[in-house]
């Protein structure tokens, strides 16, 4: 049915990219379509993380792109900061249509290609719909739970042999793309039941499960390093890791990761990755979460020194030694140092007399890391549950003067080149500093997405 309104009302625009290719069909591959309430004026398609090209919207937010010696296999496209997978063959001609407000449950595809790429936007809504089903199978025991999963199985097996069955034509490629996105989530979920059990029901120990528990692992391949960049496939592989890292012998931990975890799945990541881009993508991305997900002051440098010996890339390390440097330049229990902040009408200010006599909350932060809709979500939360805290937001990039439009701009600030500011973000990440109403820092570093920065504001305020 969505295939038939979407054809309808794109049937104009699809007759004219019919004549205006005509000729060209055997030649080029197509991909198009409207954003109804675009959030900008581009759609930026991606093919294993590299760009390949930035298509802009028209009067009428259509967009159209032509392109030779396409590669079959997975791309992506971004809008604003939404983004969808889709499978992408030569000769292809591939509409979209979607409304921004609603991006992924109204996206639906029209044209040759459009078959399977609807079965993969259904596949990721089955996933995202599955998430009560599973908080409840979560507190069942190993083998309930294992019988559960392995009814759904089932059925997404039934769901793939059909579709396999009624498209014969489909490459082999893509079969395997659909059954990693049917199958892997669930798998993924499997390998987190023994943390989410104990979660659930907020024990200290793991229930004991046997080995035919993980019988799928025979199935699958945990180096396929053209998949790493694909949800289905790492999420399912990140889920994996941890859980071969619990098995070391380690205790549940439900606030935060001790630095002998860490230690220890960064010392997995490396001897399980083959891929070295890959490898190091995942340690990165693990020494910052946990230390993001700790939100202190405190640093175990012993992490950061397994990370700097274990990762062979030179700017991840430039990455976190700047992230040591700047955690060390802010001290807990003394007063900030003073700095620069320019307001969005070009003014500066001192940051001590913005704050002055206030309990306040300073968050950094780079678009090119966290975003907007993000900030406007998680700021105006913190904001009316701590009413006694004044929240600042400070933008590290002060090319860009476009404040963030839901939240005050009064408490909107950016840097300009010579802060003094820029001595402790040099690395760039967002950071959050507490500083109470004395001018005191009570926490030189947090994260506004870690459920560690509770305690922290419950006492500043």
């Amino acid at each position: 049915m969505k295939n038939i309104i979407l054809k309808t009302i794109l049937l104009t625009f699809s007759l004219f990219l019919m004549l205006a290719c005509e000729g060209k069909k055997e030649e080029f591959t197509y991909f198009g379509g409207k954003i109804i309430n675009p959030k900008t004026d581009n759609v930026i398609l991606y093919y294993q993380e590299k760009p390949i090209d930035t298509l802009y919207l028209d009067s009428n937010n259509k967009f159209m792109g032509s392109f030779t010696d396409m590669k079959e296999g997975l791309y992506y496209f971004i809008h604003g900061i939404e983004n969808q997978y889709m499978y992408l063959e030569p000769k292809d001609s591939l509409m979209i249509r979607l409304n921004s407000w609603d991006f992924d449950e109204s996206l639906v595809f029209a044209g040759k290609g459009a078959d399977r790429n609807n079965m993969l936007i259904d596949c990721f809504l089955a996933y995202e719909k599955e998430r009560s089903f599973f908080y409840d199978t979560y507190t069942k025991n190993p083998k309930d739970f294992k019988e559960k999963v392995d009814s759904l199985l089932d059925t997404k097996m039934e769901t793939y042999e059909n579709f396999v069955l009624n498209y014969p034509e489909e490459t082999e490629g893509y079969k395997q793309i659909l059954k990693i996105a049917l199958t892997y989530p669930t798998y993924g979920r499997i390998e987190r039941y023994p943390i989410a059990h104990v979660k659930a029901h907020k024990k200290n120990e793991f229930p004991e499960i046997e080995q035919s528990f993980y019988e799928f692992r025979g199935e699958v391949a945990h180096n396929h390093s053209d998949l790493m960049y694909y949800p289905p496939y790492s999420n399912y592989v990140r889920n994996y890791l941890y859980n071969q890292t619990y098995a070391l012998g380690h205790k549940p931990m439900h606030d935060h990761y001790s630095s002998k975890f860490t230690n220890d799945l960064l010392a997995t990541i490396h001897k399980s990755i083959e891929c070295e881009t890959t490898r190091n993508a995942f340690l990165k991305q693990t020494v910052i979460s946990h230390f993001f997900n700790k939100s202190s002051c405190e640093l175990n440098q012993d992490t950061f020194d397994t990370f700097l010996s274990l990762t062979s890339n030179d700017k991840d390390k430039e990455l976190i030694n700047n992230l040591l440097s700047d955690t060390k330049s802010v001290h807990e229990n003394k007063k900030l140092t003073d700095f620069q902040v320019t307001d969005y009408n070009g003014a500066s200010h001192s940051i001590n007399k913005v704050i002055k006599g206030k309990n306040s909350f300073l968050f950094f932060w780079n678009p090119e890391y966290v975003s907007e809709s993000y900030i406007t979500s998680r700021i105006n939360y913190l904001t009316k549950t701590y009413p006694e805290i004044q929240f600042i937001e400070i933008k590290m990039n002060g090319q860009s003067r476009k404040h963030i439009r839901a939240i005050d701009i009064k408490h909107q600030f950016y840097l300009n080149k010579e802060s003094a500011a820029h001595s402790f973000l040099t690395s760039k990440l967002p950071r959050a500093i507490l500083v109470d109403k004395k001018g005191k820092v009570q926490n030189c570093y947090a994260s506004i997405s870690s459920n560690n920065l509770k305690p922290y504001l419950a006492n500043l305020q």
